[in-house]
């Protein structure tokens, strides 16, 4: 989420003196959040909204293409720079086809790296995805739903999880999502099935019981509102 004076960028990158060297270099353009590992990485990236994201390929617990691949699958939109010092084209072409944005090779230019990122937070910026449901618009990025029936414009602000949740259901309108479903692509996968019953219950309460559509023994649907 961006901060009144910078973007948020969640750096994955392991070198124990590499990771520290990085944030600090970015920090005059970036509030920076450094995960080690890419257990911890995937968990940040799905838990929290970041406005770019810089992801190593040989990471830890998870390596840094499983990680992209995992969080794409998610539907997690954020632009995402592979900073790695595998240099083959076809290292490249695989961190692009696992769902990255940009591909950039160790030693790097500290400079060169603010700057792509710049770029790419100012691309996704003015590029925000608006889903129709019903008579609402969803703003996942911005975290809001505005009601097109309302002459006054109704607008509702949704936490993180809950803009998330029902970006994921509008995404594949046809589907119906089980609470696992849900709970593996949104949440902890130590959390109970029943927080999804919460964050839906809160999302009815926000906007309109017919926006999610529970579809009795298999789980939720996004709705019609207009029923």
């Amino acid at each position: 989420m961006t901060t009144a004076a910078r973007p948020s960028l969640l750096l994955v990158e392991d070198d124990a003196a590499l990771g520290p060297l990085i944030s600090e270099l970015l920090e005059p353009d970036f509030a920076v959040r450094l995960a080690v590992n890419g257990r911890d990485g995937l968990h940040l990236g799905l838990t929290q909204s970041w406005d770019a994201m810089v992801i190593d390929r040989g990471l830890p617990l998870m390596d840094g293409i499983a990680l992209i691949a995992a969080l794409r699958s998610r539907g997690i939109g954020t632009p995402i720079l592979i900073l790695t010092a595998l240099g083959a084209t076809d290292e490249k072409i695989r961190g692009l086809d696992a769902g990255a944005n940009d591909y950039m090779i160790k030693p790097f230019d500290a400079m060169e790296l603010a700057a792509r990122l710049r770029a790419l937070t100012r691309t996704y910026a003015q590029s925000p995805r608006i889903l129709e449901i019903g008579d609402w618009e969803l703003d996942a990025g911005a975290r809001s739903m505005r009601s097109m029936r309302s002459v006054y414009g109704t607008v509702v602000t949704l936490t993180p999880k809950e803009a998330r949740l029902l970006e994921t259901l509008a995404s594949e309108p046809g589907r119906v999502f089980t609470r696992e479903d849900l709970i593996n692509a949104l949440f902890h996968p130590a959390d109970q099935p029943g927080v999804i019953d919460t964050y839906v219950h809160h999302l009815r309460r926000k906007t309109s019981k017919a926006v999610i559509r529970t579809v009795h023994g298999l789980g939720y649907q996004i709705g019609n509102p207009h029923d």
